[in-house]
């Protein structure tokens, strides 16, 4: 045999759900006795003049009857017209003096005919009340206050606050003056009451017909459907929303930035390698090893594995070779170039050494000229704050050609940064290790009203490019920007870790535009 205990916790959420059961039947039964008696009484009347009226005479809730006014309001069994009534209503501190006297009136009886000590008299009143009671029996010169003393300056006072505040609870006029003081003082505030009047409407009948929603089986089998009435189709009406995959705004703008390369004739360089060694991140493009960029504090570099071991040794030569002594017209760095420094692991810092990668095996074919593009992830060691990320994308083209020149680089600058939506650009003279001339990239932001810098540009330098076995009227024009920063303006981020890294809002992703970059 098995037992069964209820314990008190048990029997109470046994009646705590039998009442919710209770009352989720009874309020549709409420719903429906409230419609059949409005649809009766408009059966004999032509109107129901005021919902407020009409529910306190039938035994109803005024939110009730107004619910299920403007259900039949909307399926037409009934026109309904809005009323708006304002009056005023005492606040709670207003009805406290409507039924005990104003604070000044309490001051005054509590002064008797001879005078009160000015200390005494405060002890016989509320703080509030003294306070209050004091400036406003003042001001009706009803009383007179020494430092020390108080004392009455006429013998008889009416109440007026009181008398007010008592007929506007009673629902009696009060004039405009009147009521303005009242406002001041906070002892009043405006209530607004919100009915209907109700008359037929066109698909008026005493009793609702309801719609079916769905023709069932059992409509079938009794026959009743030929009878039936049913609900119309809302083809407006919006569906369930798909849940799916979303595109994050970084994609977005990438994939957009991709479609301009690809437009210009640029083809993809292979960026899968986030571990690159120190060879062809730095020295492949004439940086030198004493550089500040190559320090630990700059760079992430590999404990496992530290170092490489697969570096064409002839190439490696010719770089050593103008790091320390020149060629090609370069007098070099003239210092000691380490091999053990160029064969370290490090992440990437910036795809340029994929562009390095790809125009040395460039030089190793007869020379075609080629336009390369990348759009992807490199690291650096900096702090993180709301402009600045351990790591960010990098987008870089470059093109590969006989004869390129300054004018060239400006010219296709131009033109890529057209297709962005960017037509004001201005440039500047500025450093890289590898690029001569080199220069930054500014262009005018009609929102925020200034000029940004959006890119970094330049002409690799001989002294990189003659080591691979280009020839040497070869040139190679090359810029880069970050993905993160056009992102930004263009969906409105202030701080960069809102937009990439474990702070980002999924919900935001749901809700971002399409991305439409060059079009106003």
């Amino acid at each position: 045999m098995r037992y069964h205990f209820i314990t008190p916790t048990s029997l109470h959420n046994c009646r705590t759900a039998a009442g919710d059961k209770d009352r989720k039947t009874a309020k549709p039964y409420r719903d429906n006795m409230a419609e059949d008696a409005i649809l009766a009484f408009l059966q004999k009347n032509d109107e129901i003049s005021d919902s407020g009226k009409f529910a306190d005479e039938h035994g109803f809730a005024h939110d009730e009857i107004v619910n299920v006014i403007r259900s039949l309001n909307g399926f037409r069994l009934v026109d309904a017209q809005d009323i708006r009534r304002e009056r005023w209503v005492l606040t709670e501190e207003g009805k406290t003096y409507a039924a005990v006297g104003s604070p000044e009136f309490q001051l005054f009886s509590a002064v008797p005919p001879k005078g009160i000590a000015r200390e005494e008299l405060q002890k016989k009143l509320d703080p509030a009340v003294f306070k209050i009671g004091c400036q406003q029996a003042i001001k009706n010169k009803w009383v007179e206050m020494a430092k020390t003393h108080v004392s009455r300056k006429v013998q008889h006072a009416d109440d007026k606050v009181k008398d007010l505040l008592l007929r506007i609870q009673n629902g009696e006029a009060v004039n405009q003056e009147d009521i303005d003081a009242l406002k001041r003082r906070k002892l009043i505030t405006q209530q607004v009451w919100k009915g209907h009047s109700v008359r037929k409407g066109p698909n008026y009948a005493p009793k609702r017909k309801r719609a079916a929603t769905d023709l069932t089986r059992e409509n079938l089998q009794r026959g009743d459907w030929k009878e039936l009435e049913f609900k119309e189709y809302n083809f407006s009406a919006k569906g369930q929303p798909v849940e799916g995959g979303y595109l994050h705004p970084l994609l977005k703008v990438r994939r957009q930035i991709q479609m301009v390369f690809l437009n210009m004739g640029f083809e993809e360089m292979p960026t899968n390698n986030y571990v690159e060694s120190s060879f062809w991140n730095f020295d492949a493009l004439f940086q030198p090893q004493q550089h500040p960029a190559r320090d630990s504090h700059d760079t992430f570099f590999l404990k496992v594995p530290s170092t490489t071991k697969m570096l064409p040794e002839d190439y490696v030569e010719r770089v050593k070779q103008v790091h320390e002594s020149g060629g090609y017209q370069s007098r070099g760095y003239g210092c000691d170039w380490k091999r053990e420094e160029a064969n370290k692991n490090l992440l990437r810092t910036h795809t340029t050494a994929v562009s390095s990668r790809m125009l040395c095996a460039l030089a190793q074919k007869p020379f075609s000229p080629k336009k390369y593009y990348s759009i992807d992830r490199v690291f650096r060691n900096e702090a993180v704050d709301k402009t600045h990320l351990a790591e960010f994308h990098q987008i870089e083209g470059l093109i590969c050609d006989r004869g390129l020149t300054l004018g060239d680089l400006i010219g296709v600058l131009h033109d890529f940064f057209s297709r962005l939506g960017m037509s004001k650009l201005r440039f500047k003279p500025a450093y890289n290790p590898y690029t001569e001339p080199s220069m930054e990239i500014f262009s005018y932001h009609e929102g925020l009203q200034k000029w940004i810098e959006v890119g970094n540009s330049g002409m690799f330098r001989p002294e990189m490019l003659l080591p691979m076995g280009l020839p040497e009227d070869v040139r190679v024009i090359a810029w880069g920007l970050s993905l993160e920063r056009p992102t930004m303006i263009l969906y409105g981020y202030d701080n960069i870790r809102d937009l990439f890294g474990p702070k980002v809002d999924l919900a935001e992703l749901k809700k971002n535009p399409i991305c439409r970059l060059g079009l106003q």
